[in-house]
């Protein structure tokens, strides 16, 4: 009686002869059977619980619909106030009637839709923001030199776009992928990024793609820069994958239980992130691979403990003449870095390699993740092999280099670990930071998230004749996460280098140079 009260204004309807009407799907076949045989002068309480008789009972002798909220023999009336004429009642059913069509064409037409959208490429649009401030505050003669060339000039502080990046991304049925990322840190030459076509929800959870992409070796580097510890990648993850991304094909997949997944592909050397374009006769490439696994992960806490391991490898071949001949490649036999901060020159570096045939590396990797706190660290192989060309000898060489860090978060905050793909995700804050006026008065505040690292590194590429650099540094850090989307980074970096300038050098150096530095870097970032 309630739902007639809302329909009619708390009004029942009512044929000619003045009987309620049946309303189709309120109520059931009882009580219509019971309103049609009482006889007009029969009345219905309104806002009173109705009860149909029994319809085997005898209707001549019932002949009333009786009301039990009182008693089970009090008639139940229906003044002539609280009818609605049929007219009214035929008028509100046709209502009721278009609106159950246009609601039904409306799901319709969603699904309709929904189909159509299953049937063409999807778009999404991400991309981030990061501002550096770099201040060098103290540096040795040799140092100056390795940055400009003059011992005299030390390196200039400086304000740097470190990356304005666009990404576009999506799907293409049934399953392929693509994703197209664009670095705008420099506008008048844009860098490519990610830019690669593939193929999903493959056999053993695997998606094949192809195009440029990260090469698998190097935790730090597989890492989103969104999500790393400190503001730059450690020495020997960037001399040993520099700028990461190369043109290749690649495989990634993981088991059922996500505690084991791999990478693994054949990749040319040589960047085009600046022209997208390789030239030349000699094939620069090399085979890599990656196997990851998390065989502790606590599933109760939410992954805030964890065990993260894999090893990881190359094998690869370089043209050692490829500065002397006359093709277009490059000698890809290099390795190099800069000092954990964004200096004008890479500090570290061997220079192109000349003689150089090929060579292997070989990583290891570990990240162990108690509530809050982690500790994280890799070491980096590289064995070259060369012939005696421009005046260095044919010795092979062997370069390394590692790091170790620990990160605490002081409010209680832990790194996520991605165990699809083995690296870290995203942090969380337990609250925002923000600032606002209170309606009541005052000020309501949250700080966000803190943590505290710090990281040792050691990078060794001076082998015989070649004096690429070996030193160390060692940086504290601090992240203050604003929003899961947004964080100020500090980091504060004392290093020493020596047996450095092979970059510098047309040919073998007699001596190496070096010396002491220490700088101040903080980065402003925000991504979408």
């Amino acid at each position: 009686m309630a739902l007639l009260a809302c329909l009619g204004g708390n009004r029942a309807f009512a044929d000619e002869n003045g009987l309620p009407e049946p309303v189709p799907g309120l109520f059931g076949p009882r009580f219509h059977a019971a309103m049609l045989e009482t006889r007009p002068s029969t009345s219905v309480v309104l806002n009173e619980p109705i009860e149909a008789e029994d319809p085997d009972a005898d209707s001549a002798e019932s002949g009333l619909v009786e009301s039990d909220a009182h008693s089970q023999s009090s008639d139940v009336m229906l003044s002539q106030d609280d009818m609605v004429p049929s007219e009214e009642y035929e008028k509100l059913l046709e209502r009721v009637g278009d609106l159950e069509s246009s609601w039904q064409k409306h799901q319709e037409k969603l699904e309709e839709e929904s189909v159509a959208k299953k049937k063409k490429p999807t778009m999404k649009i991400n991309g981030r923001v990061h501002l550096d401030n770099w201040n060098f505050l103290d540096s040795d003669p040799g140092v100056n030199y390795l940055e400009s060339g003059n011992p005299a000039v030390n390196p200039q502080d400086r304000w740097d776009f470190r990356r304005l990046r666009l990404s576009f991304s999506g799907e293409v049925p049934h399953n392929m992928l693509y994703r197209i990322q664009v670095d705008f840190n420099n506008p008048n030459s844009p860098e490519l990024k990610d830019a690669y076509l593939g193929w999903n929800n493959l056999p053993n959870n695997q998606t094949l793609l192809l195009g440029n992409q990260k090469r698998p070796i190097g935790l730090d580097h597989l890492n989103s820069s969104r999500h790393n510890l400190f503001i730059e990648r450690p020495l020997a993850v960037e001399a040993f994958n520099e700028d990461a991304r190369r043109l290749g094909l690649c495989m990634y997949g993981f088991t059922d239980d996500e505690m084991i997944n791999w990478r693994y592909g054949a990749f040319l050397l040589e960047n085009i992130s600046n022209d997208g374009r390789y030239r030349g006769d000699s094939t620069e490439a090399g085979l890599y691979g990656r196997l990851a696994a998390s065989p502790w992960y606590d599933e109760t806490s939410g992954g805030r403990g964890y065990w993260h391991c894999a090893v990881a490898g190359s094998a690869n071949h370089t043209d050692g003449d490829g500065t002397i001949d006359t093709d277009s490649n490059h000698n890809e036999a290099r390795f190099r870095t800069r000092p954990e901060a964004r200096s004008s020159s890479r500090w570290w570096d061997t220079g192109r390699i000349l003689g150089a045939e090929g060579y292997q590396q070989l990583a290891f990797e570990s990240m162990l993740n108690i509530g809050a706190f982690q500790l994280t660290g890799e070491y980096i192989n590289t064995w070259m092999q060369r012939d005696p060309l421009g005046g260095f000898n044919g010795s092979g060489l062997h370069f390394h280099g590692g790091y170790l860090f620990a990160n605490y978060f002081l409010t209680g905050e832990h790194v996520p670990l991605d165990r699809v793909s083995g690296t870290i995700d995203r942090v969380k804050p337990f609250e925002n930071f923000f600032l606002v006026e209170r309606l009541s008065g005052g000020r309501g505040n949250g700080w966000g998230a803190l943590s505290m690292g710090l990281r040792g590194d050691y990078l060794d590429l001076s082998d015989s004749d070649i004096r690429g650099g070996q030193g160390y540094t060692v940086t504290a850090g601090m992240n203050w996460y604003w929003t899961a989307y947004s964080k100020v980074q500090m980091n504060y970096i004392a290093g020493s280098i020596e047996d450095a300038g092979q970059g510098q050098a047309a040919g073998p150096l007699p001596a190496g140079v070096g010396g002491d530095f220490t700088i101040l870097g903080f980065r402003y970032m925000i991504d979408f």
